[in-house]
């Protein structure tokens, strides 16, 4: 039986699930669309969209409970900035799943994960200010 088993493991450990999901909404949130198996889309979704309607609400709180989920400060002002207030008005459904067919080495079904009404030039631009490490000049 299988009661109360709601999501699937996708062949990683929980800590390694975690991080994964963490690092694909960040780089969801950057880039407003990504590329991905069809199973992993599907676990992302419900991830992302909880993330969305914290950013709605808005609050301290709130902003706090999202950065322990996504981990990522560039990220999070853009979410509550900027995504928040595109969906203010939007009750639900932030994110498209379109199905792209096959990837070609292994036939793994993939799948395209991006906002529903999202900025186009956002993709492949960093969203942040750029950190310097100290290398050479």
């Amino acid at each position: 039986m299988r009661h109360r088993v709601a999501h699937r493991k996708l062949g990683r450990t929980s800590s390694h699930r975690l991080a994964m999901f963490r690092n694909m909404s960040a780089s969801l949130i950057k880039h407003e669309q990504i590329t991905t198996t069809l199973p992993k889309a599907r676990e992302i979704r419900p991830y992302i969209e909880k993330l969305v309607t914290l950013a709605k609400h808005g609050g301290l709180s709130n902003r706090r409970l999202a950065l322990a989920r996504l981990q990522d400060d560039v990220q999070l002002i853009k979410l509550f900035d900027v995504i928040a207030a595109r969906y203010a008005d939007r009750q639900g459904g932030y994110i498209r799943i379109v199905k792209i067919g096959m990837r070609k080495s292994d036939a793994t079904p993939m799948a395209i994960v991006e906002f529903v009404d999202r900025d186009v030039s956002a993709k492949g631009q960093d969203s942040g200010p750029v950190q310097d490490f100290g290398g050479d000049e």
